[in-house]
């Protein structure tokens, strides 16, 4: 990973905390983080945090790097 990537993630995270709701990056995050969580309790290889950890993680790397 470059320092870009860290530092791009860096303002987004602090901008979805500071934003809340209203950052434009939350909404589809934990849209993320529900799709994760079904799928991880309907897949029997998956657990529900791990999917919830990796939807989240999937949607926020989006959202950094389109």
């Amino acid at each position: 990973m470059s320092n870009d990537f860290i530092d791009d993630a860096k303002v987004e995270l602090s901008g979805m905390a500071k934003g809340g709701m209203r950052h434009p990056s939350t909404k589809p995050v934990l849209t993320g983080a529900a799709v994760g969580a079904v799928a991880g309790a309907l897949l029997p290889v998956l657990s529900l945090p791990a999917g919830l950890i990796i939807g989240a993680g999937w949607m926020f790397y989006k959202r950094v790097r389109p």
